[in-house]
């Protein structure tokens, strides 16, 4: 489990740094994590992979998320586009990420798309033939602003 907690490290510094009050943006993602998606007694702990935030704020996500496995590793999300709903802007890039349980490791880019694009893809080639978890959500163009991320479930990786 301990890393899972290091491959968290990037997407919740970034992702988590509006609630890091008197702490760090990482401090206040593995504050989180620990209170609400991990389960188990000790020594036995598990995460509840659905339950993990990779960022949380005030931004509206996007509706409707999806993903969809591709030839060569490559994992496509897609999701209707709700600029204009609140702060949601064209502009917001995509947060976008994958952990693999079995190699204990994390994939993610952010702002690759922007929320009108309603697509973007995530090359996962190092994870073939694996599943990963698959989390979306949006950061403004300034960076001022995040949303609070969206499961979008398990797929294997081809």
């Amino acid at each position: 489990m301990y890393s899972f907690f290091a491959n968290y490290e990037r997407p919740g510094k970034v992702g988590f740094k509006n609630f890091a009050v008197q702490k760090t943006g990482i401090n206040s993602a593995l504050s989180y994590l620990l209170q609400n998606a991990v389960t188990g007694l000790y020594p036995t702990f598990n995460i509840v992979f659905s339950d993990v935030l990779i960022s949380r704020g005030d931004l509206p996500n996007v509706l409707g998320p999806a993903i969809v496995a591709g030839a060569g590793g490559l994992v496509t999300f897609s999701w209707t586009d709700n600029t204009g709903v609140g702060a949601a802007k064209a502009t917001d890039k995509a947060i976008l990420a994958a952990f693999c349980p079995a190699l204990n490791q994390c994939i993610y880019t952010t702002g690759s798309a922007d929320r009108s694009d309603i697509t973007d893809t995530l090359k996962l080639s190092t994870f073939a033939g694996q599943v990963v978890e698959t989390y979306i959500g949006f950061i403004s163009a300034n960076g001022k602003s995040v949303a609070t991320s969206i499961y979008t479930g398990q797929v294997t990786v081809l």
